[in-house]
């Protein structure tokens, strides 16, 4: 029994082919462009997209099941009847309807959003970026005025594409702004408030279930990528979290059979997955800049190779007084602030770049603080922390994370718990239960004090204020 899990994502599209017997290993993983055609757009090829999700099922040999995950809020639209793309894939990262949103808050429309969707406004959800598209892109609107516009995140986009199936998962309609959370639907006034014609959005499915075949391969789950990770991480019980940091740093901990709505505190109500058309809920906390973050500094020319984070022979930087705030987007949870700015404060003639560096590392873990401190006031988050990405690799970041957040951090050796999540829900789909893969962990434990860690957030909080209000 061999399962693909298809993982594409904000950098690159891999593929992951698990065995029964407990073997799981990349068969190809390839990167594609990032286009920023202005300051604060985002965008992917759809078409660059879809032909890497093909040569990665071509690498896979003859499976038995295969699942999807996808970025989440990233959206287009296309041609119903030639498949042809209308628009560029717009990134979960883009901020172009920042005005639009700003004016629908204005109105008071957040108050809709909150209710019926359990989301903020926020350009980082797709409901905007589709309305933009109908507003802006005449290809658009001549397809909605035949109709033969289809509107969608770009799992709905690659289903229909590659299976003929028009279809979204419940997790990742949850992401759009436009689906009812108590109802699992499309909800027609968050259509109307956005300006989102609901006839032009797929059918929402549960997670696990029938999105079509490629070949005679069934692809029997489709879901987004930190919900995939969360279900790799092997949570399934109340207060189970996970953090990953990819592009951003994303932390999901399971609420159960709640749903757990804290606006006021910038966390989201999400669902972690839906099987035989039970819902599982979650809240959901995010940081922008993570990894992304790590890698413009490299860009900056502060270090050479990521091996330069792995240790340093200075105590950390925010003991120090000298902090970095990674709101290269602007700040997500608890903020939900796109007027903040990425900043270094406390700099001063004999600061280094490996400084620097260390600064970058514990501000994204330090943002990460700030999100499991506001999950921690609703329900018991766990002590172990499981962590995974390309910063849990940095025993540096996982030790200092350790300190920050006073918990326990577990890292893993096999790291591709997004796609494993993936390929274990595609499993049971066909009946089948995925052994986790052969793993070794390592747990990093406090080092430091109650206090010391109190005094690093506060310092950190400070440095959070002075960024604020900057664009």
């Amino acid at each position: 029994m061999r399962i693909a899990a298809l993982d594409q994502g904000t950098t690159s599209t891999r593929v992951l082919v698990v065995s029964q017997n407990g073997s799981a290993d990349i068969q190809l993983s390839l990167r594609h462009q990032q286009h920023h055609p202005h300051p604060g757009w985002v965008e992917h090829d759809p078409l660059e997209l879809l032909n890497n999700l093909q040569r990665c099922l071509e690498a896979t040999g003859r499976v038995d099941a295969i699942g999807l995950a996808n970025q989440g809020e990233s959206c287009l639209a296309w041609d119903a009847k030639t498949g042809e793309p209308l628009s560029p894939v717009i990134v979960w990262q883009d901020n172009r309807t920042s005005a639009e949103i700003a004016q629908l808050r204005g109105d008071g429309g957040e108050a809709l959003t909150l209710e019926r969707a359990g989301l903020p406004l926020d350009p980082y959800f797709s409901a905007s970026k589709l309305a933009w598209i109908i507003r802006n892109l005449p290809a658009a609107q001549s397809a909605l005025r035949a109709g033969r516009l289809r509107l969608g995140t770009t799992d709905a986009y690659f289903l229909d594409r590659l299976t003929g199936v028009f279809a979204t998962d419940v997790t990742t309609a949850s992401r759009t702004s436009l689906m009812n959370l108590a109802t699992g639907q499309w909800d027609s006034q968050l259509c109307e408030l956005f300006g989102v014609p609901m006839e032009t959005l797929p059918q929402i499915r549960d997670t696990v279930g029938h999105f079509g075949e490629i070949g005679a391969t069934p692809i029997t789950a489709s879901i987004v990528d930190q919900q995939a990770s969360l279900y790799g991480h092997g949570c399934r019980n109340e207060g189970d979290a996970k953090i990953t940091f990819g592009t951003g740093a994303f932390a999901l901990t399971l609420t159960g059979e709640q749903i757990i709505r804290a606006p006021d505190k910038g966390l989201l109500a999400t669902i972690a997955w839906q099987i035989d058309g039970k819902p599982t809920y979650a809240m959901d906390g995010g940081v922008y800049d993570a990894s992304s973050a790590v890698e413009w500094a490299g860009r900056l020319g502060l270090f050479s190779d990521f091996s330069e984070l792995a240790a340093f022979d200075e105590p950390p930087a925010i003991g120090r007084q000298l902090a970095f705030v990674p709101a290269l987007s602007g700040l997500a949870c608890p903020h939900w602030d796109r007027s903040a700015a990425a900043l270094w404060v406390g700099m001063n003639g004999s600061t280094t770049r490996q400084d620097m560096c260390q600064a970058v590392l514990e501000g994204v873990a330090l943002r990460s603080v700030e999100v499991i401190t506001a999950m921690d006031e609703f329900l018991s988050v766990t002590d172990h922390l499981s962590i995974d990405g390309g910063l849990a690799r940095s025993p540096y970041f996982a030790q200092f994370l350790a300190d920050a957040l006073q918990r326990c951090i577990v890292t893993q050796r096999f790291d591709e718990l997004t796609a494993f999540g993936c390929a274990a829900l595609a499993a049971k789909g066909i009946g089948v239960a995925l052994k986790p893969p052969r793993n070794t962990s390592t747990t990093f434990h406090p080092k430091v004090s109650a206090e010391q860690a109190r005094q690093w957030r506060a310092s950190f909080s400070d440095a959070v204020t002075r960024c604020r209000d900057w664009r």
